[in-house]
Parts: C-alpha cells; structure tokens; sequence
C-alpha cells in the first residue's frame, strides 16, 4: 500500500509540473538554478528501473527549446543526439540542451551512410562532429549512433578509437515516419527496464506533446529516465542519472 501511495503521488507530481508547459514559451530558456521546482522529486523512487530518452538530429529551432521546456517541466533528462551541422548552425541551442542538464551524444557532421561512404570518410564524419560539439560545449562526448542505425565493424572500430560507445534502440517511435502524438506515446509504452527509445529532435511537434505522456507513463510503471552508459564490452546501458 505505501509503494502504490508513492506512486500515486509520483504521478501527481509529474502531471502537475507538466500541466504548465503549455503556457510557457518555446523561445528560448535560462538554464536550471539550484533548487528550481521542476518536479525532480517525482523521480526518486524507480523500483522497476531505467529507460532511455533519445532525441536524434537537432539541434533544431522547430523543436529544441520545446523538447527542453517539456523535459525540464516533468524534472526528466535525455540524451541529444547532435548532428554536427546542425550543431554548427545553432551553437545557442546545444549550449541550451547543456545548461538544461541534458546529456549530449555525437551522431556525426552530416548524418552520412556510414557503411557505405567508406574510410577515411567514415571515421571523419564522427570525428569531426566530436571536435565540433567539444569545441562548443567544452566536453567531448562519450556515446556515439550512427545515421539510420546503420553500422559494422569498421564503424564500431572509428567510434572506439575516438573514446565513443555506439548507441542504437530497441523502440522505434516512428515519429520520422509520420507517427502522432498518441502512437508515439504507445510505443513508449512498449519500453521496458533497460530499454532506449529513438525520438527525433527534428521539428516535430507531435514529438514535443508526447512527452507530457511519456513521462507520466512511465511513472505509472515504476520507471524512470535514466542515463546510458558504456557497460561491459561497450554495450550500451542505462542507469540511474
């Protein structure tokens, strides 16, 4: 009974901190302060593990500060996936996903077919993103996807030279591929201990709205974002934030 009390007052504490997010602006916002009230309490207790929040492709002026403002209101984090580029295009915004506490991931300069481009081409395309999102944020980073999901073993080779563990997905949210709102919030749904979901930082705004949703999902099973790591062999895994 006092773990279903906890969980229900979990619940309340993630709505009530998601509640506001429509009344405030997708323009840009100042960076976290100690003690600011996002409802990071809400993820206290997780009996039944961590999952991975992943967002691919930004930074990007349709969606960042949204998907920012949307995290920050349910007290959640997530890794960003940084397409280099994009990255070179709006530094404001990576240094945003960095100051909201968010964990920044290389998916390399120009979102290239990394089986098939070739060497040393392959290995320049996540080299150079590394060096563009160090350069910008200060810190390099430590986990690396490659475009599309596609990778081998001269890929998961260029990652490790460059200090990357790779990252893919076990749940595809389809938002790419047109999915809304509510599908994207039931494939949430299908995550389980452990599991990563692929969401895109890519202008969609059914992406933005089912966080509220995926949030409070997630909650509802005794799960909590966490962080993913490089485990054992440099298998991806995720942990407690």
């Amino acid at each position: 009974m006092l773990g279903s009390a906890r969980n229900r007052i979990r619940i309340g504490l993630i709505a009530a901190a998601t509640a506001a997010m429509a009344a405030l602006s997708v323009g840009p916002s100042p960076a976290a302060t100690p003690g600011e009230a996002r409802g990071d309490a809400a993820w206290a207790n997780c009996p039944n593990g961590y999952v991975g929040l992943t967002y691919d492709d930004g930074p990007n002026p349709s969606s960042t500060q949204a998907l920012l403002t949307a995290l920050r209101a349910g007290g959640a984090k997530a890794t960003f996936f940084i397409w280099g580029q994009h990255a070179e295009q709006y530094p404001d915004l990576l240094r945003a996903e960095q100051a909201a506490g968010m964990w920044i991931a290389n998916h390399t300069a120009t979102h290239a077919h990394l089986t098939q481009i070739g060497e040393p081409a392959a290995y320049h395309e996540i080299a150079t993103a590394q060096s563009t999102i160090q350069r910008i944020t200060g810190q390099a980073p430590t986990l690396f996807r490659p475009p599309y999901g596609e990778t081998n073993a001269q890929v998961k080779s260029d990652a490790a030279r460059l200090g990357l563990a790779e990252v893919l997905w076990n749940v595809d949210s389809q938002d790419w591929n047109g999915a809304g709102t509510q599908q994207i919030v039931q494939a949430a749904a299908t995550l389980r201990a452990g599991g990563i979901i692929l969401m895109h930082d890519g202008g969609y705004q059914s992406t933005v709205g089912a966080v509220p949703q995926i949030l409070s999902g997630l909650a509802a099973r005794g799960l909590c974002p966490g962080r993913i790591t490089a485990g054992a062999g440099g298998t991806a895994v995720v942990t407690a934030p």
